[in-house]
């Protein structure tokens, strides 16, 4: 793997990519997505038929850094999230560094359509966090697992309440926000202007077809990002594209290092 942008460097190792995608200050949300050349979000219906191995790799690496990893039901159904979600040595790399061996799972459900008894709360090493826009009561909390948080939503014109998410994240320490859609996902946190960075596969790859992009809402909105980073392993190009950088360049005491 080599780097294009900000400098040219050839034969990246993962300290080099992790300190590439370090971020701070916290709350820092930053999005995930691959994407063929032609705009695709998807083959044959999942995401999985656009990846890489270059592609895999930063994806590990991120979640490697993540304080918590969003994600909302639908794709959690599509992708399949059951278990942990790092590899004993990303388990081992972040223990090293004084955090805990997994990252919390968050899941975004509107209408609270996960089972109490779904292999992805029961199996998840990790607490798991359950954000919905249905009513939570001492009932509705008491089924499920005790690894499983439920947290509703306050309805403010947007049915993903992307600053309360936020915030109840932050209040529980997790900072760095890893976010891996889906596309209804990203367009809510777009419109609420609550995106950070975008990291976006680009693959080599033209898929005509009717596949979803890798964001949807239903009003039109624009955000500006700045270009931070640039990838390329096998044409795929890795990139990343953040809000304008914070000038004092300080570290928050939660951000790990790299």
């Amino acid at each position: 793997m080599r780097s294009l942008f900000p400098r040219h460097q050839h034969g990246l190792d993962d300290q080099d990519i992790l300190e590439r995608y370090a971020a701070t200050p916290h709350p820092f949300v930053r999005f995930n997505f691959v994407s063929s050349l032609d705009g695709s979000a998807q083959v044959n219906g999942l995401s999985a038929g656009l990846g890489s191995p270059a592609d895999a790799r930063v994806f590990a690496l991120l979640r490697r850094l993540a304080s918590v990893i969003l994600v909302g039901a639908g794709t959690v159904r599509a992708e399949g999230y059951d278990g942990g979600l790092l590899d004993e040595q990303s388990q081992h790399w972040r223990v090293a560094r004084g955090m805990d061996a997994h990252p919390v799972l968050a899941i975004i459900s509107r209408g609270l359509n996960i089972e109490p008894d779904a292999p992805v709360l029961t199996r998840s090493p990790a607490p798991v966090l359950l954000f919905t826009a249905a009513e939570v009561n001492q009932h509705t909390s008491s089924r499920y697992p005790r690894n499983v948080e439920l947290i509703q939503l306050e309805d403010h014109g947007h049915w993903c309440n992307a600053a309360q998410i936020v915030r109840e994240l932050q209040d529980r320490g997790l900072g760095l926000i890893h976010a891996e859609g889906g596309p209804h996902i990203l367009g809510q946190f777009i419109a609420q202007d609550m995106v950070d960075s975008l990291c976006v596969s680009l693959s080599p790859l033209l898929v005509a077809g009717p596949g979803s992009r890798i964001s949807r809402t239903v009003e039109e909105v624009s955000v500006r990002l700045e270009l931070h980073s640039v990838l390329e392993e096998d044409g795929m190009l890795l990139t990343e594209y953040r809000r304008h950088a914070d000038p004092s360049g300080s570290t928050p005491p939660d951000a790990p290092s790299v």
